[in-house]
């Protein structure tokens, strides 16, 4: 594996600096991968573990990485403010969403490396890079050559689990927080409102197989422990009637965010992702 320079910069983002880490291989294969941490639209940095450790990983694969320290949303009633965002500025949608696709197709220009470029996030990083996919296909922004969804939560109201998830979430209650009202309540934090009328790009599980044309295609990575497994899992299924080719697995006996603990699990989610971005260099 190879080593791995790292570099922060301030770019001049669509509503003020945006801060992103650049991850950079002795040796880049060609393809990289724009990256979206998790946290609940509300929380999360470059320094945490599914950003730092998840971007040096794939740069040590020989993938150049872009982190994106994205606006965080404001922190939610219940919730401990992180030490590292007291002071930031707090922000409701479109922000994160709009910087996310600006940090794409600055990327994609910026000569960092040749490409083809991915994006892609964990958890709700993974909600904002699949709404920033459908903004880019919309628009006129560079289009991102493959989809890279870790355990990610597409919808602010989910379908009802399937038998085995229900069952499995009652034999481990600890990993039930995700309720239909914990979701609702992320999502409307996000939203700065309800979420009934919020737009496909905030809520990406709502686009019709319509809106889903020329869709890219997409590697998706579940925890099995993990009430928002439904929602990948509705996902994929939307994005295959859309006729895009999805690669959707899930990660046995792992708990939501399991890309944070870095261990060999994580690892083998690494692995899986790597090899479909470098497939794209042959």
């Amino acid at each position: 594996m190879s080593a791995t320079t790292v570099e922060d910069r301030t770019l001049d983002g669509p509503h003020g600096p945006l801060r992103v880490r650049l991850y950079t291989p002795e040796a880049p294969t060609g393809p990289g991968l724009v990256w979206a941490h998790g946290g609940g639209f509300a929380a999360g940095d470059l320094d945490m573990p599914e950003a730092d450790w998840v971007s040096r990983q794939f740069a040590a694969r020989g993938i150049p990485v872009v982190s994106i320290d994205y606006a965080l949303a404001p922190v939610p009633a219940g919730w401990e403010a992180p030490a590292h965002a007291v002071d930031r500025p707090r922000v409701h949608y479109p922000i994160a969403s709009e910087e996310v696709a600006f940090a794409f197709a600055w990327a994609v220009d910026a000569g960092i490396a040749p490409g083809p470029w991915s994006l892609g996030g964990a958890s709700a990083g993974a909600g904002l890079a699949t709404g920033s996919i459908l903004r880019l296909l919309h628009g006129d922004g560079p289009r991102p050559a493959l989809a890279v969804l870790a355990y990610p939560t597409l919808h602010a109201v989910q379908d009802e689990h399937s038998a085995e998830l229900q069952d499995l979430l009652r034999a481990h209650p600890e990993h039930a927080g995700f309720t239909p009202e914990a979701i609702r309540g992320m999502y409307e934090n996000y939203l700065g409102g309800p979420v009934d009328d919020a737009e496909v790009y905030a809520i990406p599980g709502t686009a019709t197989a319509a809106q889903l044309a020329g869709f890219p295609p997409a590697v998706i990575v579940n925890d099995e422990l993990d009430a928002l497994r439904t929602s990948g899992e509705a996902f994929a299924r939307v994005l295959a009637d859309a006729g895009t080719d999805v690669d959707i697995s899930t990660a046995p006996g792992e708990s939501h965010g399991h890309l944070n603990r870095a261990d060999s699990a994580a690892i083998a989610s690494i692995d899986r992702f790597a090899a479909r971005i470098l497939s794209l260099h042959s």
